[in-house]
C-alpha cells in the first residue's frame, strides 16, 4: 500500500505526526508539506518530517496520491476549492478534523470526478501543538473514527482504513452526523466548559489562579488548546452544542437548587451518579 507522493496541508502536531508515521513505516516515497509559516516548514524538513515544501498549495497537491487536510477545520472548504482543479484522478483526500457532520458532505461535493474524499478523525490530539511535540507513535492505540457516506468510494475507504490500522489505531466507522453528536458531548462540550471555568476564575479574581492545585490543572488542561482550532470546531458543531449546553445548564440549575436547600444527601447522590459513570471510562 505504498504511496508515491503525499501532501500534508498543515504541518502541526497531527499533520507532522502523520508524516512521521508514514516515514517510520516506509509507506510514502515523498512527503510534501504546506503551511502558512515557512519557518515551521523549514523545521519540519530539517527534522525529516517532510521531504520538501512549498508555500504554493497547488504545487504541493499536484501529483499527490494522498492529500491530508490537517489545518483548522474552518479553512477546509476554502482549501478544498483551491486545490480541487489540481488533484489527479485516483487520488484520495482525507481530513483529520474533529468535526464531521455537514462538513463531510460539503467536502465530498467539492471533489472533482475521479478524486475520492474520506473523512477521518484520529482521537490523538493534545493541548500541546506544533511539530516539536510530533511523534510517529502518536496514533498508537488511539481510536480513529472514519465517517463514510453512501457516496464514499469503497476501495479508497478500505485503503484509508488499513492505513490508520497500520498506524496502530483502533478504527471505527460512524455516520458523519452521529459523529458530531457523540464528540459534541464527549469532546467539544468539555472544551467549552474548560474555557468558561478558567474565564470564571478570571472574572472573580485573576490572582486566584496562582493558588490552583492539580485538580484545577487536570480539569482545565484542555483550555490550553488552540483557540483558533476550537473556535472553528464549536462553530461548525453549534447546533449540537446548543442542545448539549441546555442539558448542562439544567444540571447546573439542579445543583444550585440543592445547594440553596442544603440537601446534602441529594448532592451526594448526584455526585455518586457521576462518579459511577466516570468509572466506566478506562
Amino acid at each position: 500500500m505504498k504511496l508515491n507522493r503525499v501532501a500534508i496541508i498543515g504541518v502541526g502536531l497531527i499533520g507532522a505526526s502523520f508524516g512521521l508515521a508514514l516515514k517510520e513505516r516506509g509507506l510514502a516515497d515523498e512527503i510534501y508539506g504546506f503551511g502558512r509559516n515557512e519557518d515551521n516548514l523549514k523545521k519540519a524538513k530539517a527534522r525529516g518530517i517532510i521531504d520538501a515544501y512549498s508555500t504554493d498549495i497547488t504545487k504541493v497537491c499536484d501529483s499527490a496520491d494522498l492529500v491530508v487536510l490537517a489545518t483548522p477545520v474552518g479553512v477546509f472548504v476554502e482549501i478544498a476549492r483551491e486545490i480541487s482543479p489540481f488533484l489527479k484522478k485516483g487520488s484520495i483526500v482525507i481530513d483529520v478534523g474533529s468535526v464531521k457532520g455537514r462538513l463531510v458532505y460539503e467536502l465530498e461535493s467539492i471533489m472533482p470526478e475521479g478524486v475520492h474524499y474520506v473523512g477521518t478523525h484520529p482521537i490523538a490530539g493534545s493541548d500541546k501543538s506544533g511539530i516539536e511535540y510530533a511523534r510517529p507513535d502518536l496514533f498508537k492505540d488511539a481510536r480513529c473514527i472514519i465517517t463514510p457516506t453512501e457516496k464514499t468510494d469503497p476501495e479508497s475507504l478500505s485503503f484509508i482504513l488499513e492505513l490508520w490500522k497500520d498506524f496502530g489505531c483502533n478504527v471505527e466507522l460512524i455516520d458523519p452526523m452521529k459523529h458530531d453528536e457523540v464528540y459534541g458531548a464527549v469532546s467539544h462540550l468539555p472544551h467549552i466548559i474548560a474555557y468558561c471555568l478558567v474565564n470564571t476564575i478570571g472574572q472573580i479574581d485573576s490572582e486566584y489562579i496562582r493558588y490552583a492545585g492539580q485538580g484545577f490543572k487536570d480539569t482545565t488542561r484542555i483550555a490550553l488548546s488552540s483557540p483558533e482550532l476550537w473556535r472553528d470546531i464549536v462553530v461548525y458543531n453549534r447546533d449540537n452544542l446548543l442542545k448539549l449546553l441546555e442539558v448542562f445548564e439544567k444540571n447546573i440549575e439542579e445543583l444550585k437548587r440543592l445547594l440553596e436547600e442544603a440537601s446534602s444527601e441529594e448532592i451526594k447522590e448526584l455526585f455518586t451518579k457521576a462518579q459511577e459513570l466516570r468509572r466506566r471510562l478506562k
